[in-house]
């Protein structure tokens, strides 16, 4: 991943030194999983968990022993970066069992440094998005979109996008249509489980990552993520890994430097974060890629 240009977001922040690895990961679907998404085998017992969140006092996402065991490590020798579409609240709910010192959320709108929202960045983020239609627009494309009781809910995050939740994923309907009318407008459309999200094109996760990079001085950079908008910063990094299910799995989304996990699910992430260990600890990067020795 190249360093991005100082502009108005680095404006005061330089640099610092930092370990030679920034491992970026996306949350849901990637490290955490309610217990919808376990998708285990048949015959294959549950593994010991963690409980990592609580909706309203109930436990809603999980991840194994060894997973968890797996976070720790990669913040040990790495900058840890978590990555999510989660809006402010919802990333806030979430427990890994360690605080990065960065933390991207709601796809890029929000970069957190110790916690704390970084006001530079979110004034960077607002001009960038000037260029496509209003949330307002979208909103109302929402909102009819949700018509013929399929949609559950549909909810603004963090005045940034939209998404709507399904009753079920399998209710969902064609989404060509309103993904050829937002793309003309600026937008995207990604697909995540139950929910679909509408956000703008120039919101994304990889260009808030490569200013984390930039900030912690990273040379190296390696990210996992299941979806379509994790695309853009498996694709800048220098070694990617997703799990073999998920919006990009289904869309059989692959990239030279990427690694696919061979299980799903919850053992997916145990999986792709001894990858990510692997690489951090032991891996070495030819041609700017990751080689053999990270794995493939």
């Amino acid at each position: 991943m190249s360093a991005p240009s100082a502009g108005a977001a680095s404006a005061g922040a330089a640099p610092v030194p930092g370990p030679r690895w920034l491992v970026a990961c996306d949350l849901d679907q990637t490290l955490i999983f309610s217990r919808r998404s376990f998708r285990l085998p048949d015959g294959v017992g549950e593994p010991p968990l963690v409980l990592v969140e609580r909706i309203d006092g109930e436990p809603w996402a999980f991840m194994t022993e060894t997973a968890f065991a797996g976070v720790a490590a990669l913040h040990e020798g790495a900058v840890l970066v978590p990555v999510t579409t989660r809006t402010l609240a919802q990333y806030g709910r979430v427990d890994l069992g360690v605080t990065p010192r960065y933390a991207v959320a709601a796809n890029g709108g929000h970069l957190l440094v110790d916690g704390v929202v970084d006001p530079a960045w979110a004034d960077a983020v607002a001009e960038r998005l000037r260029g496509g239609a209003p949330l307002a627009d979208v909103l109302a494309i929402a909102e009819r979109l949700a018509t013929g009781g399929w949609c559950r809910l549909t909810r603004v995050a963090d005045d940034l996008f939209v998404y709507l939740v399904a009753h079920e994923r399998d209710g969902i309907p064609d989404l060509a249509g309103v993904t050829d009318e937002l793309a003309a407008a600026g937008w995207t459309v990604s697909v995540q489980g139950r929910k679909v999200y509408l956000v703008p094109a120039a919101l994304t996760k990889q260009a808030a990552l490569a200013e984390v990079a930039r900030r912690a001085g990273a040379t190296r950079v390696a990210a996992a993520g299941d979806s379509l908008l994790d695309a853009p910063m498996l694709l800048a990094a220098d070694a990617a890994v997703r799990p073999a299910h998920g919006e990009l799995h289904d869309r059989a989304w692959t990239a030279p430097h990427l690694h696919v996990t061979a299980a799903a699910g919850l053992l997916a992430g145990e999986e792709l974060l001894a990858h990510l260990t692997g690489l951090v600890t032991g891996g070495r990067v030819a041609g700017g890629r990751v080689a053999a020795a990270a794995g493939r």
